[in-house]
């Protein structure tokens, strides 16, 4: 039996004659952070105005904490922060807070300073917040968001733009709200790497359909360690590793790179097979797949 909290059913959305949204799925479960994986354009920013009713889907369904009644009731258990965080510049972080406060109607005025120490800028007295760096407004956008209490945080490309002392502000504070809290979070991004260091689930998207759902453990199984070879001609190479060293775990990679998944123990044998056969090395390497790595895997099948 699944948790859901955030389930999504073929929805689809197109903008004249660009389809950005293609009969896509998605299941969030409840104290999880969902990774929404893709480049720019994937269609990552359009879900996410559909699941704040920024926009309206053409088709498809919506359900929050399991029931698609009461669409805009639930809302209201829900944060959201798309594209950039709505902050007046002329006002400070606490009266943004402030105003956060009122407009979500929170009675409990000592959740601002509380929401202060959190993000950090409890010293940031009568400064206004138009003179903020980048990943102060960024984390003034989260703590607004996180101010009433929502037992689910939308997150749109929160680490855009930061430098990585930034960026690791925004993950431990993501971290904090999920295990201290219980929050659970839907984060998008083209950073890849960032994503994999904070998510517990995946849903890899491309050209506004989805590719693949993941757990972190299924994709650390699928991310297996290899050896990385490229010759001067990878068919012949394939075919030199199966006839002379009986190798059938393998996968050409992009037409001109192979990863080899066994025998990983005998790389010296393996590169002497493929010299001696009067292929060129130029580039034998072992390694592990990244997120990134694996992500660009997928949507070349996807596209083959």
């Amino acid at each position: 039996m699944t948790n859901s909290v955030i389930t999504i059913k073929g929805l689809s959305k197109s903008y004249g004659k660009a389809k950005v949204l293609k009969n896509f799925d998605l299941s969030v479960e409840k104290g999880h952070i969902c990774g929404l994986i893709g480049p720019n354009g994937a269609g990552k920013t359009t879900i996410m105005k559909c699941l704040a009713g920024i926009i309206l889907p053409d088709s498809g369904e919506m359900e929050f904490f399991g029931s698609a009644e009461d669409i805009q009731k639930n809302r209201a258990r829900m944060s959201f922060m798309i594209e950039q965080p709505v902050i007046s510049v002329s006002m400070t972080a606490r009266d943004n807070l402030e105003y956060i406060r009122i407009l979500r109607g929170y009675p409990d005025e000592k959740r601002i300073d509380e929401i202060l120490d959190i993000v950090g800028l409890a010293d940031t007295g009568k400064k206004y917040a138009g003179k903020f760096s980048l990943g102060m407004k960024q984390r003034l956008g989260i703590g607004m968001a996180l101010l009433p209490k929502p037992e689910i945080m939308v997150l749109d490309e929160p680490v855009n733009g930061l430098d990585p002392e930034g960026i690791v502000e925004i993950r431990n504070l993501i971290r904090r709200m999920q295990e201290e809290w219980g929050v659970t979070v839907l984060i998008s991004s083209h950073l890849l790497a960032e994503l994999s260091e904070i998510c517990t689930d995946f849903s890899i998207i491309s050209g506004g359909s989805l590719v693949e759902n993941l757990s972190r453990e299924e994709l650390l199984l699928k991310c297996r360690n290899h050896i990385a070879l490229r010759t001067n001609d990878i068919n012949r190479t394939a075919a030199v590793l199966e006839e002379k060293l009986s190798l059938h775990d393998y996968k050409v990679i992009h037409g001109d790179e192979i990863h080899i998944f066994e025998r990983l123990d005998e790389p010296e044998r393996i590169s002497k097979t493929v010299t001696d056969s009067g292929l060129i090395i130029t580039r034998f390497n072992e390694e592990g797949q990244n997120l990134e790595d694996y992500y660009l895997e997928k949507v070349g099948e996807c596209h083959d």
